[in-house]
């Protein structure tokens, strides 16, 4: 009868012992699940938003924000020209994934009559929802023409083909024209430069017979 005893509650014991087992386990995966699938739902909102157009090398969840390493996003403008955005690393906010904060961003557009634009910034801003791009401080830019800059505080919509700039404004054209200028609207699709109290000195004066 004692022995009896002693077994049972050596058996009791072990159920108990498993039962807290699994407690402890489930306190500690349950929570961890929910993360995961925090996780989970904020990459998929986030590649929802972005779209194929998207390239992203790896993504990194905080509770308030998502930072994506190396990411490339590219379209199409209506008239057919390209182009791609890229970084060495984004961030937004969870209650906002359509914006990305870019660090050391760079963007290239190639047109169909095969000019290309290319322009970097130390930080810019990428609006996903409406494929505009916003640089607040300084951006070099560079046309395979030869034509070369530095644009303050500019905007790039995609869709209008448009970049305005509400800054000092540099260019320094292939043949030699220089342009130093308090703001810019380029129309792309126009080939139009409208710059706001410029100053252009031209590489020679029309008519003038060069040596």
């Amino acid at each position: 009868m004692t022995a009896l005893s002693a077994d049972t509650r050596r058996q009791a014991f072990a159920r108990l012992s498993r039962r807290n087992n699994v407690v402890r386990v489930l306190r500690i995966a349950v929570p961890a699940g929910g993360c995961l699938l925090l996780v989970g739902l904020v990459v998929q909102i986030v590649l929802a938003n972005i779209g194929s157009r998207y390239g992203i090398s790896q993504v990194a969840v905080s509770p308030d924000s998502i930072s994506l390493a190396t990411p490339e996003y590219s379209g199409m403008m209506a008239d057919g020209s390209t182009y791609r955005v890229w970084a060495a690393s984004a961030a937004a906010p969870l209650t906002r994934t359509d914006v990305l904060d870019l660090d050391q961003a760079g963007i290239l557009v190639s047109r169909t009559d095969g000019t290309t634009l290319q322009a970097e910034a130390a930080y810019a801003q990428l609006d996903t929802a409406n494929d505009i791009v916003t640089v607040p401080g300084l951006a070099d830019f560079s046309y395979s023409s030869g034509t070369k800059g530095q644009l303050t505080d500019s905007i790039i919509e995609m869709e209008t083909q448009t970049l305005t700039s509400r800054g000092a404004v540099t260019v320094d054209y292939a043949d030699g024209t220089t342009v130093r200028a308090q703001g810019l609207v380029y129309d792309s699709e126009a080939v139009r430069w409208t710059f706001t109290n410029a100053v252009v000195t031209l590489a020679s004066t029309p008519g003038e017979k060069l040596p």
